[in-house]
């Protein structure tokens, strides 16, 4: 997805305007009145989904600023810490607290199908960030396209190796759709545009320990190693840096041993690491507006307002999917070029 100056700015003053004017922001039908027997006016309960991520805290700060601009009331914050047995409980926990609705990022994308239909029967509508449930009912999903990450990341470090070499890939769980997204494209892509470079395919389930083990391994076996595509620099960044300054390889670019890092996340710490040449790239997911507009569509719900396919006022676009809506947010490339763009949610001020 092309990212235009003019959809920056609409995630720029996304939480100070459209949001919260009204609940006539993001879908077509908008108009749409509260449907008989609606929870209108109900709490929304939210689920983080871990807390040993750079990501997913920076998502947790923005979930209480976001609710007070949109005028949502948070009923109660749960943490399902990476484990979807604890996302469950915490899931009946939120209900019997109130909630009306819930908002979620279920990380095993599998196991959740049951207990969705089950809210679904009981009309407690699901927006469910970054992640798409494979299946069961959900109202909304808010993400990024993680197809794109891939190729994105494969693209970078194709040109970057000048299409020849070694790359170590830590893949994300492949129980999540982001996982399976990421890697699946980042394949295909390496496979039909730069068949030269040999992958090494790392499964980490979004842990860092495992990447860092696996980066450890690999540059033995294989020191030739000229790139590593992180995805998710939440959990990946700090493990590798750690490992290639052990080695001497934390170098510029400049240096012959630089190894070209892409990653995915756009936290703080990535664009520190790529102004000092650490890593090259990475792709930013907007945890602040993933924050906003899944608390938006939460209201939305409660409100019985139906979405509808087409583009939304905040620079995205709106998709029906065979259990749902999925509200598929742009997430641009990072480089040492724009890494210093205010608009990036990476560069706000706290």
């Amino acid at each position: 997805m092309k990212i235009t100056s003019r959809s920056r700015a609409a995630f720029a003053i996304i939480a100070a305007t459209t949001l919260a004017v009204s609940l006539s922001a993001c879908s077509k039908d908008s108009d749409t009145p509260a449907a008989p027997g609606s929870n209108a006016g109900g709490g929304v309960g939210v689920d983080l989904p871990r807390a040993d991520s750079d990501f997913w805290n920076a998502y947790a700060k923005y979930v209480p600023a976001k609710a007070k601009d949109l005028g949502v009331t948070v009923t109660s914050t749960t943490n399902s810490q990476n484990d979807v047995q604890k996302l469950l409980t915490n899931v009946d926990s939120l209900v019997a607290q109130g909630a009306k609705a819930l908002v979620m990022a279920p990380q095993d994308t599998g196991a959740i199908a049951s207990k969705l239909d089950e809210l679904a029967g009981k009309k407690i509508p699901v927006v469910s960030v970054d992640t798409r449930p494979d299946s069961g009912s959900v109202y909304m999903v808010v993400r990024a396209d993680n197809r794109a990450y891939g190729t994105k990341a494969c693209e970078f470090l194709g040109e970057k190796l000048g299409g020849k070499g070694k790359v170590i890939e830590f893949q994300g769980s492949l129980s999540s759709i982001n996982g399976r997204d990421r890697s699946e494209a980042f394949k295909e892509c390496m496979t039909k545009k730069f068949p030269d470079i040999k992958v090494f395919e790392e499964p980490t389930e979004w842990e860092g320990a495992k990447a860092q083990a696996a980066l450890e391994t690999r540059l033995t076996t294989d020191p030739d190693i000229k790139g590593v595509y992180m995805q998710a620099g939440g959990v990946f960044l700090d493990p590798t840096l750690q490992v290639l300054k052990q080695r001497g390889l934390l170098v510029p670019p400049s240096d012959p041993k630089h190894i070209f890092i892409i990653s995915n996340d756009g936290i703080p710490q990535e664009f520190d690491a790529i102004r000092k040449g650490e890593i090259d790239a990475t792709v930013s997911q907007p945890a602040d507006t993933y924050a906003g507009i899944g608390l938006y569509w939460a209201k939305q719900a409660l409100a019985g307002v139906t979405p509808k396919e087409g583009p939304t006022d905040h620079g995205s676009i709106v998709i029906k999917l065979p259990n749902g809506f999925e509200d598929q947010l742009p997430a641009p490339l990072v480089t040492k070029d724009n890494v210093d763009d205010a608009s990036l949610w990476g560069n706000a001020k706290s």
